[in-house]
């Protein structure tokens, strides 16, 4: 028996456990019978008190951090990695000694450890630009993302770090997510403060105040709740499957859904006239989101996601429409949790 009563069963690892995604899987591991336990670890430890759940830190982008890993890691069924950093956008050497080798790090930990079963965060933003239209692509289209952008060149390089390592440990069940946008209510203030900046209001999302939406060339992507792509990961811990997951709900977002979420209208606007808008405010530091990154959204592919439902048997279960005025709703009202990463802020 587990020292809270528990049977035995399943030990799960999770990195980045305090974060959007972090909070929702571990809540979605700890809920599942065949886990006996689950060990949270991220930066910062958290006041989130949550049953079945120890926490513990590490920060993985200290060269001293693998060992004290691999003794964390040992004896686990599964790891689940999520840690990540999105800024500094303005110094992207931070953001690749945290993502990058940090998860090195992690996937060397895990050989050494001997974990039967990796589960790796990738993302949408890892594909090579590619076709707007559905169906979408699958999970066969290149990954090598949009190199000017530093979230989706540091994802696509772990995408040919794990070809290599699967090559290497072919002992190890290695899943590779690759989710659209993720929102829920209370990561609001968080995605707030990482894309806007700590000092825009939330109540600026008036409907009253915005009279209408850009209409942009290339604005179509795709976004599903965070407890949703939660389950799509407690499912790849939890049973025996392998490769990439395309995860995402319907309908695909473009600028129409945008405005009828916010009471607004549509309006087209020149690419290069947001484009140099933004450019301008990112140089400044006014928002802390990088126009690279702004280039990129707008070359990203829709997802085909018949895989996660074929093999995975996973279907989300609210449509990007609810996810989004979850995000909404929370950027609005200061919504959080207590965590570092989470910790809701109303402004204005």
């Amino acid at each position: 028996m587990e020292s809270d009563g528990r049977p035995a069963g399943k030990r799960i690892v999770v990195t980045g456990a305090t974060g959007n995604v972090g909070t929702s899987v571990v809540r979605a591991l700890a809920g599942d019978p065949r886990v006996a336990s689950v060990l949270a670890l991220a930066r910062r430890r958290p006041a989130l008190e949550i049953a079945g759940v120890r926490w513990d830190t590490v920060d993985l982008s200290r060269p001293d951090s693998e060992d004290r890993l691999s003794g964390l890691l040992r004896g686990a069924d599964a790891v689940v990695h999520l840690a990540w950093r999105f800024q500094p956008t303005h110094d992207p050497v931070v953001t690749w000694r945290s993502n990058v080798l940090g998860s090195v790090r992690v996937f060397r930990a895990v050989a050494h450890s001997g974990v039967p079963a990796l589960v790796h965060a990738s993302s949408v933003g890892a594909y090579s630009p590619g076709p707007k239209d559905e169906p979408g692509v699958d999970e066969e289209w290149p990954t090598h993302g949009w190199p000017d952008a530093a979230y989706c060149r540091e994802k696509a390089y772990l995408e040919r770090v794990l070809d290599t390592f699967e090559l290497r440990h072919p002992q190890i069940r290695i899943v590779r997510m690759r989710p659209g946008f993720l929102f829920k209510e209370t990561a609001a203030s968080e995605q707030r403060r990482i894309f806007a900046g700590r000092y825009v209001p939330g109540s600026l999302l008036r409907p009253d105040l915005l009279p209408f939406v850009p209409d942009l060339p290339g604005l179509r992507f795709q976004a599903l709740h965070t407890a949703d792509a939660a389950e799509a990961y407690r499912l790849a811990a939890l049973n025996d499957v392998r490769g990439p997951f395309n995860l995402a709900a319907d309908p695909v977002v473009d600028a129409g859904t945008l405005a009828e979420l916010l009471g607004s209208r549509v309006v087209r606007v020149p690419r290069a006239l947001v484009r140099t808008a933004l450019a301008a405010a990112w140089r400044t530091h006014a928002v802390p989101a990088s126009p690279h990154l702004f280039d990129a959204v707008l070359r990203l592919p829709v997802l085909d996601c018949g895989r996660a439902r074929d093999v995975l048997g996973w279907q989300p279960s609210r449509s990007s429409q609810e996810a989004l005025s979850a995000f909404l709703r929370g950027v609005r009202r200061g919504r959080g949790e207590d965590t570092a990463p989470l910790a809701g802020r109303s402004v204005g």
